[in-house]
């Protein structure tokens, strides 16, 4: 049974027309129509009913169809699976990383690799470690700490600015700056403990928060509400401080920061993560200070 013969057969039995596959593959009806009749003689059987003038397939031919779309389609898969394989990345964010950070990243790491296909995903940053070391990530960036597993690389990548939001009416609205000790004389919001946002807080204050919420969103538009402060890192605040809804206070004594890092399984055979932690760490590195 040769191959171009059950190609010309298949492409009748989809299109149900002799003069449409010969279209499609380029030949003559005649050519076509040879093609399915050497099938037929090798085979033994009539793959075509040739009483009327439309086109219909016996029972053999009915079978038939089906095996022949079986074989194209593992043929199909078969020069996927020799040929030149697409390079993936798969790459993790904290979501305000993420959200305000990674785009331009992504943008220039897929300018310069078009061939790879990316993946990316949003996490806190224990499940991003866990993903990472794993083997369902890459690579993720995260707000430190550092991840305290022997299996994983980390970089840092820059130090990200901590500031206090504080709404537009805020006496220290205007100020721009206070000192620690009066900052934490505020009244604070955070998030819940366990997030890595809630532990920046309670390194930085020994207070407790009036209030807790469960999204950096729903946080932003309580302090611009005046139900009171947050401390947040800057790239976070930027948009809505834009836009007026808040005011950013930076610590006027002190200089409050958390690390931004990205970390990668030390023993990673990925063939596209090098270029990306070299374009990582060109954007990062061009950071504003604050």
């Amino acid at each position: 049974m040769e191959l171009r013969n059950l190609r010309a057969f298949a492409t009748v039995a989809r299109t149900l027309s002799v003069t449409r596959a010969a279209r499609e593959l380029h030949y003559a009806q005649s050519s076509v129509s040879e093609q399915i009749l050497a099938l037929e003689r090798d085979l033994g059987v009539d793959l075509l009913d040739r009483s009327q003038r439309q086109v219909r397939l016996t029972a053999p031919g009915t079978v038939l169809a089906g095996y022949a779309e079986r074989v194209f389609a593992l043929l199909d898969e078969a020069r996927t699976a020799v040929g030149q394989p697409v390079a993936e990345l798969a790459v993790g964010a904290m979501e305000t990383i993420g959200v305000h950070l990674l785009p331009p990243v992504l943008s220039d790491y897929h300018a310069r690799h078009p061939g790879t296909r990316l993946r990316v995903v949003q996490h806190n940053r224990n499940r991003l470690y866990d993903a990472v070391a794993g083997g369902e990530l890459d690579l993720c960036v995260t707000y430190g700490p550092a991840p305290t597993d022997p299996g994983l690389r980390t970089r840092v990548l820059a130090e990200e600015p901590l500031v206090v939001i504080v709404a537009p009416g805020h006496p220290l609205a205007g100020r721009g700056r206070a000192p620690l000790a009066e900052l934490a004389g505020l009244a604070f919001l955070s998030t819940g403990r366990g997030c890595s946002f809630r532990q920046m807080f309670d390194a930085t204050f020994a207070v407790e928060p009036v209030a807790e919420l469960s999204s950096l969103g729903a946080l932003g538009a309580c302090v611009a509400a005046g139900m009171g402060c947050a401390l947040l890192p800057s790239a976070s605040v930027r948009a809505q401080a834009g836009r007026g809804e808040i005011a950013v206070v930076a610590c006027a004594d002190t200089f409050l920061r958390t690390d931004i890092m990205m970390s990668w399984r030390d023993r990673s055979t990925s063939a596209a993560l090098p270029g990306f932690r070299e374009v990582l760490s060109e954007h990062f590195a061009r950071l504003p200070a604050g």
